[in-house]
């Protein structure tokens, strides 16, 4: 990263007022009045914004600014957003007006990190007041950010990608965090459901399982060129199914194997028009077609959904890929994006942004299709392995969808020899009774669009 990249990056970000994660609140309670005025005191941190390469350190200059009345003490606590990130905020008691400095090292191995990850550092000072600004830092990237920059792109809208394509854009439902949305109403009794005892599963990983089956574990997928020829598939349910012809190569990656009998989807990404292909239940014919049970196209570029009532290659009629957890992602540093889960039983009900239903059942206390569940912000994730802390942080911030009836708590990836199957393992010490589903009823901007408000 050269020094008028890092400036302009930083320029940027300054002038689009990116360190507004500011908020002021009573120390004692939102609702608590007061027998005198709380000293009024402001907490600013400078630069607003750093960026360094991967292993590099940046430092802060964390400041309280005028305050009339007596002489208090400002307690300051910065919290770490990646296990990737170390801090060392000194010192972490200041008198009004004073000064702290806040040195952040980046642990990421190698001298590239594409296409980079910008962080959001919280920093806590605590009176009468509690007040919380964040230090943006951007770890590696600016190669890649700066031509974006150029065009008035925001990093803190950037949506996941794969493959070059954006997966959605970052306005959708899919990318939006809900960490700070109301309970569901139905919370407890969905979590009762679907087993509160019961652990997180990651239903992916790295090897074959059985051993020597040929099966991978997780549902795995494919990108090719805008010109790879269209095949011919048909449908078992072909009214609720995308006609296709759909670019399947013939080597496609089927989940569970060529030989498995499970779900057996297939997911493929055309790279070159960012539209992404799925089947259900794919089978290859000797004429060179494919049979499936239910297929579906989407334009990651898009907002639209499913028709109303339709399923796709997901019992809730929402696609598979975006909420799959990926090892690149993970590698990164961060995961951006909802994730995909499973319950054994779910209601003959479903909920933006699903469009279909999988059950019988009618009682309140099961799910539907489509409801996001998030991890407590209380559960303390500080004891796994930095790996699965990103996973754990993910479902803090951006939750996971119901999207088919399966294992309870089943959490869906793309296979990947890379990852730990020990580090993966490491979620079972997470269970249900550790969630809370999510009223995520706000964000919707219309019934039939994927695209949402910010919270």
């Amino acid at each position: 990263m050269n020094t008028l990249q890092a400036k302009i990056v930083l320029t940027f970000a300054l002038a689009l007022g990116l360190a507004i994660c500011l908020s002021k609140a009573p120390a004692s309670s939102p609702s608590a009045s007061f027998a005198r005025p709380a000293q009024d005191w402001t907490l600013q941190v400078v630069p607003a914004s750093r960026a360094i390469d991967p292993g590099g350190v940046a430092t802060y200059t964390v400041s309280v600014q005028d305050v009339e009345g007596p002489v208090i003490t400002i307690d300051l606590v910065a919290a770490s957003p990646s296990p990737y990130l170390t801090l060392h905020l000194n010192p972490t008691q200041i008198i009004v007006p004073g000064h702290a400095t806040l040195t952040v090292t980046d642990t990421h191995s190698g001298t590239v990190l594409l296409p980079g990850v910008w962080y959001d550092v919280p920093i806590t000072g605590t009176n009468d007041l509690t007040q919380t600004i964040c230090a943006r830092l951007l770890v590696g990237g600016a190669r890649v950010y700066l031509p974006l920059v150029l065009r008035g792109w925001s990093p803190l809208t950037q949506p996941p990608q794969m493959a070059g394509c954006d997966v959605f854009p970052a306005d959708n439902a899919w990318n939006t965090p809900i960490d700070t949305l109301p309970v569901d109403a139905n919370s407890a009794a969905y979590i009762a459901t679907i087993g509160s005892d019961a652990h997180v599963h990651a239903d992916f990983g790295s090897g074959e399982w059985p051993p020597g089956s040929g099966s991978p574990i997780g549902i795995p997928y494919v990108d090719v060129p805008g010109t790879q020829p269209r095949v011919s598939v048909t449908f078992d349910y072909d009214d609720e199914s995308d006609p296709g012809p759909y670019p399947i190569p013939p080597d496609a990656p089927i989940e569970g194997g060529p030989d498995s009998d499970g779900d057996r989807h297939i997911l493929v990404v055309d790279r070159d028009n960012c539209i992404l292909y799925e089947l259900f239940y794919a089978w290859s014919q000797t004429d060179g077609s494919w049979h499936a049970g239910s297929g579906a196209i989407f334009d990651l570029n898009s907002h639209v959904l499913r028709p109303d009532g339709w399923t796709s290659a997901d019992a809730a009629g929402l696609p598979v890929l975006p909420g799959l957890v990926r090892y690149d992602e993970v590698a990164a540093g961060e995961i951006r994006h909802a994730l995909r889960f499973t319950a054994p039983q779910t209601r003959k009900d479903y909920v933006w942004p699903a469009r279909h239903q999988a059950s019988s059942l009618t009682g309140t206390q099961y799910p539907p299709m489509g409801q996001r569940f998030r991890l407590r912000a209380k559960f303390d994730v500080s004891g796994f392995s930095p790996d699965a802390q990103i996973i754990l942080r993910a479902l803090k911030k951006w939750g996971m969808m119901l999207a088919d009836n399966g294992s309870a708590w089943y959490i869906s990836g793309a296979p990947d020899d890379r990852w730990d199957n020990d580090m993966l393992h490491e979620l079972h010490q997470v269970h249900g009774s550790d969630f809370e589903a999510v009223d995520v009823s706000s964000l919707m901007v219309d019934p039939n669009s994927g695209q949402a408000q910010r919270p």
